[in-house]
């Protein structure tokens, strides 16, 4: 098995959405924002090479929406996902299974391409895994969250024919287990991979950077807050125990982390890339 950091390039959210109830004064400190109040933040993959699959975890924003969706992300930044692929050997044709952690824009987007008139898989060749729970979710979706579940990104994938389900309590692989999390939406996956002797948990939305650590820093967008508090203390204690490797999807900065436990609660270790553990 092989781990590779996959870099798509940067976007923009509102700082306030991305913190929740915690004041600009605190999170400032970590996720400065511009005179919009808006941070950047980054869409980071891993590509998981594991015998015959070559596995995608999630796809990023992709480039198919229109010019006023895209003027509200501020995309920015020279890496691609093609281009970040390419660096490895590989290309998007290559990619056998693509493990969607949840179907909000910026975590699948780019599963879909357009083509004319016609929405097409930007991965012909990939299984695209979801779960029924959240799938059901996504395709009927509460006024909430109905702006992140797009309907181009979400129903082109089934029709495809490209879609399956993995199970709730199975595994994905033997290298590679599935956990969930609910607060920020329902049934999120969160990919835990066996690697090297070391365990390496994919954070998705659960922890969006480092500077979401502290218990009460939850997003805005989260449908249930509370729940994601609990998750996270039950979570971040684990995670401390075993003191897994965690891959941060969205820190414009950080990688990947580990967690220690501090007088103020769990709070932050380290912070680096893969290559800088595993060459």
């Amino acid at each position: 098995m092989k781990l590779y950091t996959i870099d798509t390039g940067f976007f923009k959210l509102d700082g306030g959405a991305m913190f929740g109830v915690v004041p600009k004064s605190l999170w400032q400190r970590t996720n400065p924002a511009d005179e919009r109040n808006l941070c950047t933040w980054t869409n980071r993959l891993l590509l998981i090479e594991d015998g015959k699959q070559l596995i995608l975890v999630d796809t990023a924003i992709g480039d198919k929406q229109d010019e006023k969706f895209f003027s509200h992300y501020f995309l920015h930044g020279d890496a691609t996902l093609d281009n970040s692929l390419a660096k490895y050997g590989f290309h998007r044709d290559d990619i056998t299974d693509i493990i969607l952690t949840h179907l909000h824009f910026d975590h699948c987007g780019g599963a879909i391409k357009r083509e004319g008139e016609r929405l097409l898989p930007a991965f012909k060749n990939a299984r695209f895994w979801s779960n029924e729970k959240h799938w059901t979710w996504a395709v009927h979706p509460n006024p909430r969250e109905k702006a992140s579940f797009l309907r181009e990104n979400i129903l082109p994938i089934q029709e495809s024919g490209q879609l399956h389900f993995i199970k709730e309590g199975e595994s994905f692989s033997p290298n590679i287990d599935i956990r969930y999390a609910h607060g920020h939406t329902e049934s999120m996956m969160l990919p835990q991979i066996r690697y090297r002797g070391k365990t390496i948990l994919y954070m998705a939305d659960l922890l969006p950077s480092v500077g979401h650590i502290p218990l009460p820093y939850v997003m805005s967008y989260d449908v249930r807050p509370l729940t994601t508090m609990e998750e996270r203390q039950d979570y971040w204690q684990e995670i401390v125990d075993n003191e897994y490797i965690l891959f941060l999807e969205h820190d414009p900065v950080n990688a990947c982390c580990t967690l220690q436990q501090t007088e103020k609660g769990v709070r932050l270790k380290d912070t680096f890339r893969l290559e800088d553990v595993f060459g």
